[in-house]
């Protein structure tokens, strides 16, 4: 038998095993129900506290991993950081 018919004798077997119905085995048993955890109340985003700290000369300070710091006010909303040479 050649490379090329072993392969498709291999591919028609997985074919017909996966076509096949299942083997019966012994039934899954299911994870005991778990009551959903009960989630904090998200507070809504205050804008005078933006404003505020758009006002204070303080930067955000995150660094990435080339030691660049982020040049955005501290405790910006936006989820990104802007980043400028240290």
């Amino acid at each position: 038998m050649s490379k090329v018919d072993a392969l498709r004798a291999m591919r028609e077997a997985k074919y017909a095993r996966n076509g096949a119905p299942p083997a019966a085995g012994p039934a899954p048993t299911k994870a005991p129900a778990r009551a959903p955890a009960a989630r904090a109340k998200a507070e809504p985003a205050d804008t005078a506290h933006a404003a505020e700290t758009a006002d204070t000369d303080e930067l955000c300070g995150h660094r990435n991993m080339g030691g660049k710091s982020c040049s955005r006010p501290a405790g910006h909303s936006e989820k990104n950081h802007r980043y400028a040479t240290a």
